[in-house]
């Protein structure tokens, strides 16, 4: 199908992008990968697009003050093959090299999918383990945000009319630190039937931090915060990584769909739970 005609505007500032974000019935574009799909189809039918992929001022990576800051149209593959994030922040460059194929990872932009919130996409999982903050800003000034507080629900965030994501500040990892993202794909799309990050850190033989992200699961991503509080203070045995990825599903109202069943996805969090704490225990020092 052919999408229904629309204005289109490509700013190339931010104060610009802002200002015509102001107007009614207006999207964003960002690398194209959700929207112009939607719009083909004509489930999304926006009179105007406003394309801030030409804007200089947020597509980078920089270390700030113990942090990287991430544009939110930096590139799936800008993130998966950066030294920077592949020294100072593994897990995100780890799951970035999960998201689609290289054409996918060549256009789509991490703010677009933050922002999208496919509840089976791939970045959500990793940034809630990695404790992320997302910046907002609107023409009138900006926000900040945790992560968990970002996503809503299925396809909705906390962005509010006229905002838009400006870049995602995550905590450099510590080089004593293990992580790992696991999923079971959907072999088409690429997406996560179900996809699991774990970070942990261990000293003097006991686990003294555990975080794990869930996408794909539910409606939304989320922090399995019973699975960290089981797994912390353990030895980190195959023992005690059952016992703690045996809750990741537990008060989850499953997603059921073609691709797998409720049941079948609460099963595949606990495997590819215990498969991501396993691996990134393996990586601690």
């Amino acid at each position: 199908m052919i999408a229904q005609d629309f204005e289109y505007s490509a700013p190339s500032s931010l104060k610009d992008a802002l200002g015509l974000l102001a107007g009614d019935d207006v999207k964003v574009l960002a690398g194209g990968m959700s929207l112009i799909p939607l719009m083909k189809l004509r489930l999304a039918t926006p009179g105007q697009l406003v394309d801030i992929g030409r804007i200089p001022d947020l597509n980078y990576i920089r270390e700030d003050k113990g942090a990287l800051r991430i544009g939110a149209t930096t590139t799936h593959y800008q993130i998966e093959s950066s030294a920077v994030v592949r020294s100072r922040c593994p897990l995100l460059a780890e799951a970035a090299a999960h998201i689609g194929d290289i054409q996918v990872r060549n256009m789509g932009t991490i703010g677009g999918s933050v922002a999208h919130a496919d509840p089976a996409a791939d970045y959500p999982a990793s940034l809630l383990a990695l404790e992320t903050r997302v910046v907002l800003v609107t023409a009138k000034g900006q926000r900040e945000l945790p992560i968990a507080e970002f996503f809503v629900d299925t396809f909705t965030t906390a962005l509010e009319p006229g905002e838009i994501i400006k870049e995602l500040i995550v905590p450099v990892e510590e080089q004593s630190a293990g992580t790992s993202y696991q999923k079971m794909l959907q072999p088409a799309s690429g997406f996560a039937i179900v996809g699991v990050a774990a970070r942990v850190k261990k000293s003097g033989g006991k686990v003294t931090m555990a975080r794990v992200g869930v996408t794909g699961l539910s409606g939304k991503p989320y922090r399995a915060h019973s699975v960290e509080r089981a797994l912390e203070g353990t030895a980190g045995s195959a023992s005690d990584v059952q016992k703690a990825a045996a809750s990741v599903a537990e008060g989850v109202d499953a997603n059921s769909d073609l691709h797998a069943s409720a049941d079948y996805r609460k099963h595949l969090a606990k495997v590819y739970t215990m498969r991501a704490l396993t691996v990134a225990l393996s990586r601690t020092t």
